[in-house]
This record gives C-alpha cells, sequence and structure tokens, in this order.
C-alpha cells in the first residue's frame, strides 16, 4: 500500500494510526462510514471517503464528486471466476453488467449519490456475517467490505406471486449498504412467529432470519374486487423488514392514467395475476 494511506482500499480497515503505529488486527471492524443522507422525497446520501477508503455503487447512480474521487468501472471479483460470477449474478437480476468504483485519492473527498425516482434512501449498517435481503433495483451503493450476492426465493409461488420475482440481491457485512425505495419506509420488528400481510412489490428489504412467502388475499370476492389482487406476500419472523408505500410499477400506472378509482383493480385485472405480478 502506498505510504500514508491508512484504509485498506479492498475492505476498508484500518491498517496503521496516522503516525505509523502497529497495524489493527486482521479482524478489526472497519471504520464507521461518515455519511450523511439529506432531501425529503428526493434523499441522496453525501459520503465522505478517507484516503484508501472505496465505495462501488450501480452504475448511474452517482450525483457528484469532488475532484479527488477517483472512479473506475469494473466488474466485481478479483478473479477470473469472481468476475464472470459477477456477471452471471448481474444479467439475472437485470443490473446493468459493471460497478463503478470511488477511493479517494489523496485527503477526504466526497460523493452523492441518489435513486432514480421519488422515494427514500435506507443505510443498513451490517455487522460481521450479517446479511440482509433486498428487491431488485433497490441496491444504490456499498462499502466494498460488503459482500454482494443473489439468493433465489425458496418457496415457488413465493417467486412467482410475491412481488419480487425469484430472485433476491443480498448483502453480507461488515460495512454499510444503501438501498432505496418509492415513497416512504415502514419499518418493523418482528418477533418470533409474527405475521406481517404486505401488498405484493411493496417489500423493500428484510432479514435472512425472516421466513418469506405468499398467501391468498381472502374469498374469491375479496381477492378479485378488494383492490390487492389475488395473493399477498407475508413475512414471518424474528427479524426486521422494511416496506415502501408506493411501488415504480404504481407510479407508472397513475401517472399514465390507465385507470380509474385510485388503487381499485377491475376483477379481470385481479385475475391477471396469475400470469404476472406487480413489480
Amino acid at each position: 500500500m502506498a505510504e500514508g494511506v491508512t484504509f485498506c482500499s479492498s475492505c476498508g480497515s484500518r491498517t496503521a494510526n496516522p503516525a505509523g503505529g502497529p497495524a489493527a488486527p486482521a479482524n478489526a471492524p472497519p471504520p464507521p462510514l461518515d455519511y450523511k443522507v439529506e432531501g425529503d422525497n428526493l434523499q441522496i446520501a453525501r459520503i465522505k471517503l478517507r484516503p484508501g477508503q472505496e465505495m462501488y455503487a450501480e452504475a448511474g447512480k452517482m450525483v457528484y464528486k469532488t475532484s479527488n474521487i477517483e472512479w473506475q468501472t469494473r466488474m466485481s471479483g478479483e478473479s477470473l471466476g469472481q468476475k464472470l460470477m459477477g456477471v452471471l449474478r448481474r444479467t439475472v437480476t437485470g443490473e446493468s453488467l459493471f460497478l463503478t468504483y470511488f477511493r479517494a485519492l489523496n485527503g477526504q473527498g466526497e460523493v452523492g449519490f441518489a435513486g432514480d425516482y421519488p422515494g427514500r434512501l435506507q443505510p443498513i449498517m451490517l455487522a460481521p456475517g450479517q446479511t440482509v435481503l433486498v428487491q431488485r433495483d433497490s441496491f444504490i451503493c456499498a462499502e466494498t467490505s460488503v459482500e454482494f450476492t443473489i439468493q433465489f426465493t425458496k418457496r415457488l409461488g413465493a417467486g412467482f406471486f410475491g412481488g419480487e420475482g425469484f430472485i433476491l440481491e443480498k448483502f453480507t457485512g461488515p460495512g454499510t449498504v444503501f438501498i432505496h425505495g418509492g415513497g416512504d419506509f415502514i419499518h418493523f420488528d418482528l418477533a418470533a412467529g409474527e405475521v406481517l400481510q404486505v401488498d405484493t412489490g411493496c417489500i423493500v428489504a428484510f432479514d435472512e432470519s425472516v421466513d418469506y412467502d405468499i398467501q391468498l388475499a381472502g374469498g374469491i370476492k375479496t381477492a378479485i374486487f378488494g383492490g390487492e389482487g389475488l395473493f399477498l406476500a407475508t413475512l414471518r419472523g424474528p427479524g426486521k423488514a422494511i416496506v415502501q408505500t408506493m411501488t415504480l410499477n404504481k407510479l407508472r400506472r397513475e401517472l399514465g392514467g390507465g385507470r380509474r378509482g385510485g388503487n381499485e383493480r377491475s376483477g379481470f385485472g385481479a385475475i391477471t395475476d396469475l400470469f404476472g405480478s406487480e413489480d
């Protein structure tokens, strides 16, 4: 590493104190990320990077950066096998094939990230080994110490009708990851066995310990004319979950003026849920 650099560019861990003292233990947690989330319904994450600190982000999420922040677009992973797995992972999730990496070259730099439509930004601080599952298209940026993989839904029905598809994005700590969703966020801390029923497509993120499934919305009349479709997504504790109040698909539908009566769907529209979900 370059002389005077005190943070590892790969994991963000402190390697020595500024005076050149002894290196920190190899398993020492990374230093806290210096960031601030600003705004109301068009939020931005303003992140300050120390020399050697590095972030990676989804392509196109950067809003600004200071001139001493170096950025480079590359495939994730060190070896050729890891890079190929990264391409496969991002292909099945529908994301761009590359991630953009940001690192401060000298002195403290700043970079800002935001989502693509009105909503909220949520930083999630992960302890070593802690995992959170996130809906597709929610990822904004993360520290390079955070591992980014995918996870398939465990149940066929949840994949078809749960609103999140068969692929979930999986992030494992240590470090901080930023996600984005529509409208406002509602946070739940589910006790063991506690069940939360959610409109399909409104789930943003949940702990790996939370069981994710679907169930029928109710009777035939409620399912067809109740305005929520035939199925509800279910989350069973223990663990934390985040729900969004507006999905991108709902926003498109309202702006397009394709239907009337608020969130009401026709009976035929509810039946078509059998062949596709909202998001």
